[in-house]
């Protein structure tokens, strides 16, 4: 696709994704350089009838929202559940979220646990739902690749869900693609959970080393760790930047509150230089009309600049 126009690339791009082939996400850019916003969000999508908030009034006012953002990543954005679901409520609220997001592309539903290498009846016994996390993007991406976490500790109630990360390769200009990576971690605070996550980053880390080894890389989710200094969750989030060569985005901006566990992380590679402008919690946009967040976490927004580097680009790309 080397010398085809923007749109007839991307034509053959969908046809080609029908047949379900790989597609190549490079071609001429169009220009050195430019910028991108991404959104992170978890939006405390659980049932109503065990939530802590009201998704059931709140995730239809979130979906219009999302529309501000060039790349979303969400999480508890459930789109597969045990058949017994579908009687609640609940089974509407993922139609419900993107039915007024207008982005181009989005991620498909969880295809369920065999597609995803995941033995339920002996890894999660009290599976009910699927991972909840989605991609919604203004760019062109490959197939969204999801990964559970290959164990769970004993708080947050892991087991009933295929937490885990999902990635896809995302073509943010003509000639320039970037991993973009979200993930939900395991929660609690057990001992057994420290574990647990720690053994998720490292799967994670893994991953990537396999997968993207030498690319542009964006990170954001959940990440369940309050990484305060000389705790646990700090040093499982310090090795695995120091693994996978990302930097947390609050270290660059030198902005927000770093014990958070909504985060964005990111590197340069492969040609691309990378670089976030600026980073915030979106606490008062995602509002309802009586001032209440629409979900338990805040968004989290960042502004991208990426520059090519033509010198940089491996063979096949120049």
């Amino acid at each position: 696709m080397r010398n085809l126009p923007l749109a007839l690339a991307l034509a053959l791009l969908a046809l080609a994704g029908c047949a379900g082939e790989p597609v190549p996400l490079r071609a001429p850019p169009a220009a050195p350089s430019g910028e991108f916003t991404t959104l992170s969000y978890n939006v405390a999508g659980l049932p109503q009838e065990i939530s802590k908030v009201r998704p059931k009034e709140h995730i239809p006012l979130i979906g219009p929202l999302l529309n501000g953002y060039d790349i979303v990543l969400t999480q508890e954005d459930f789109d597969w559940w045990r058949p017994g679901l579908d009687k609640f409520d609940f089974a509407h609220y993922h139609a419900r979220l993107r039915a007024a997001a207008d982005h181009p592309w989005s991620s498909g539903r969880h295809p369920g646990p065999q597609a995803v290498g995941l033995h339920a009846p002996t890894q999660r016994p009290s599976l009910m739902v699927g991972d909840g996390l989605g991609l919604l993007s203004r760019f062109p991406f490959d197939d969204f690749r999801r990964v559970p976490w290959r164990t769970f500790g004993e708080g947050g109630a892991d087991g009933l869900a295929m937490k885990g990360f999902a990635m896809a390769r995302v073509g943010v200009a003509e000639g320039v693609t970037v991993d973009v990576y979200t993930l939900h971690a395991d929660a609690g605070a057990a001992p057994a959970d420290d574990a647990a996550r720690r053994a998720g980053f490292e799967q994670l880390a893994a991953w990537m080393e396999e997968r993207s080894a030498g690319r542009a890389v964006i990170l954001g989710g959940d990440t369940n760790l309050h990484t305060r200094p000389e705790s646990a969750d700090a040093r499982i989030w310090s090795a695995f930047l120091v693994r996978t060569g990302l930097t947390d985005v609050c270290d660059t901006l030198d902005s927000g509150d770093r014990t958070r566990i909504d985060k964005f992380a990111f590197r340069a590679g492969d040609g691309v230089d990378l670089r976030p402008v600026s980073e915030a919690f979106e606490s008062e946009r995602f509002r309802d009309a009586d001032g209440n967040p629409l979900s338990d976490h805040e968004a989290l927004a960042v502004r991208w600049r990426w520059k090519l580097l033509v010198d940089e680009l491996s063979p096949a790309v120049k």
